[in-house]
């Protein structure tokens, strides 16, 4: 069971990726409110569950995290930097010519396991490594996250039934359910629900949990140890969280603001959280 002192540590080392986010909203822009919503749920994989580290980044005994929703990867730079994995100066260059930090995943940067942007691949490449793993006889594991709205291609459905038929124990999807993709509910585009249900009948254990609760968290992982075939973890969040002024807005998927904004925003995200987390973080490019 998690401790006080250990949740404390996840919510403060959220924050700070979440403060990496923001700037990245600027200069050209980047998927803003995705990106928040998934932070919480990446923290406690990163932080807390995988065995992946620094060290490990090419191991084939590592294991592999998936990130299918790939627009969300300004979430998964923040790690890195707080990771030490890439210099947290070098998010400076977003969309930089000079770099590879940009939009969508790319395996230049430490810690990116495939390319992605293009929604509905990732869930079979990651029964892929799956089934690989199984072949060589590994004990790691794969997980793969993907957006809510990314479950309208078939492709997507189409690998949670091989998953099922291969009963692979090792594989892991976690949906990020911030009801939305893009600029509308997804409710109001292809109603999706009920998930649970879907998932179930495609022959996997599925679980539904708060994916900003650290402790929700650290349960649902824990619960996939020992299931036969593959797990599903539906973690619902909230679009923009932590930002309370563009929280469950349509109109905030992609966000590109102006510097004042950008300072204004990050006021807001760290109001009360503490002087020495602001002044460490409060940097604008």
């Amino acid at each position: 069971m998690m401790n006080e002192e250990k949740l404390v540590q996840l919510q403060q080392f959220a924050k700070r990726v979440r403060n990496h986010i923001v700037p990245m909203a600027s200069d050209g822009g980047c998927f803003l409110g995705a990106s928040l919503s998934a932070v919480d749920l990446l923290t406690y994989l990163y932080v807390d569950h995988l065995n992946l580290h620094k060290g490990n980044l090419r191991d084939e005994n590592r294991d592999y995290l998936f990130l299918s929703k790939g627009h969300d990867v300004p979430a998964l730079y923040g790690i890195f930097a707080e990771l030490g994995w890439i210099e947290a100066d070098r998010l400076k260059n977003h969309l930089s010519t000079e770099d590879h930090i940009y939009w969508h995943p790319n395996r230049n940067i430490p810690g990116v396991e495939f390319h992605s942007g293009s929604l509905g691949q990732l869930p079979s490449v990651s029964i892929g490594v799956a089934m690989d793993i199984i072949i060589r006889g590994g004990e790691n594991r794969v997980y793969c996250v993907m957006g809510d709205g990314e479950l309208n291609e078939g492709s997507c459905w189409e690998a949670f039934l091989v998953a099922n038929a291969y009963k692979l124990d090792n594989l892991t999807f976690i949906i990020d359910r911030n009801n939305f993709q893009a600029n509308m509910a997804t409710e109001d585009l292809i109603p999706l629900e009920s998930l649970v249900e879907k998932f179930e009948s495609f022959g996997m254990m599925t679980q539904r949990i708060d994916g900003h609760d650290f402790m929700a968290l650290e349960k649902a992982f824990s619960n996939i140890k020992g299931q036969t075939g593959a797990q599903v973890i539906i973690c619902d969040t909230v679009r923009g969280k932590g930002l309370p002024s563009i929280e469950a807005r349509a109109d905030r998927w992609f966000c590109n603001f102006s510097q004042p904004e950008i300072q204004e925003l990050l006021v807001e995200l760290n109001e009360g959280f503490g002087a020495n987390l602001v002044a460490e973080t409060l940097v604008v490019r």
